[in-house]
């Protein structure tokens, strides 16, 4: 992938860059998600119903993005963005911390991050490791009293600060996206808005996406054989 000085670069990158590294995507087979139906432990109203299981389930993935290694994808991301600097933006859907254990720092969390919490009343999120595993450990906030939830994106809910990432999205010459199926929106989206101001745009994956044809390349392989070779 040549950069040239004038380019910016916007990397997207999905589930399948986390997978890599071990980490269970967001729906496995039979339309469950690491043992739980969305409808469970991803919603607010499975928030509201049985707060004790969301902390469970999110205590787990704790747990075992704690025990995943970046891989050799985050790694590669992490040396283009030392090329370009500011003229680099990273913008994921994943909620570990690998991109950050691997070394980036311009990036972008859409739908939360694994290792925050907030309050359900203050709304401010704050860093969190604790693992919540039975109702008696439920958090409370130490400023209020309300209860603490995972700070993430649910099913139904907005994308965090949407409006900065489609002004990244919009000067952008060059967008990546990594390892995303292209049926999650608003992301599966970031390329058409590309296309109308004709801002190259290249898929890696292993299989094609779902919005195949909105892509001017397909670089078909993982994510781990293909973003070192992208590197001049």
């Amino acid at each position: 992938m040549h950069l040239t000085p004038q380019d910016h670069l916007f990397v997207l990158t999905g589930a399948g860059i986390s997978a890599e590294s071990g980490l269970a995507t967001f729906r496995g087979s039979g339309g469950l998600w690491n043992g739980y139906r969305v409808e469970q432990v991803a919603t607010p109203e499975a928030w509201a119903a049985d707060p004790a299981l969301v902390w469970h389930f999110y205590s787990q993935r704790r747990r075992n993005a704690s025990s995943a290694q970046p891989n050799a994808a985050h790694v590669a991301l992490t040396q283009i963005e030392h090329q370009l600097g500011d003229r680099f933006y990273l913008c994921t859907q994943n909620v570990d911390d690998l991109h950050e254990r691997a070394g980036s720092q311009r990036i972008h969390h859409m739908h939360g991050s694994l290792f925050q919490s907030r309050c359900t009343r203050c709304d401010q999120p704050f860093p969190d490791t604790a693992l919540y595993e039975t109702a008696e450990a439920l958090p409370k906030c130490i400023q209020c009293g309300a209860p603490v939830r995972p700070h993430i994106v649910w099913f139904g809910e907005i994308p965090l600060d949407m409006d900065a990432i489609y002004r990244k999205l919009n000067r952008a010459t060059i967008l990546l996206v990594v390892g995303t199926s292209g049926s999650v929106y608003p992301a599966a989206g970031f390329v058409d808005i590309a296309n109308q101001q004709r801002t190259r745009t290249i898929y890696v994956g292993p299989e094609e996406p779902l919005n195949r044809q909105a892509f001017d390349e397909i670089l078909l392989g993982t994510a781990t054989e293909v973003i070192p070779s992208l590197i001049d």
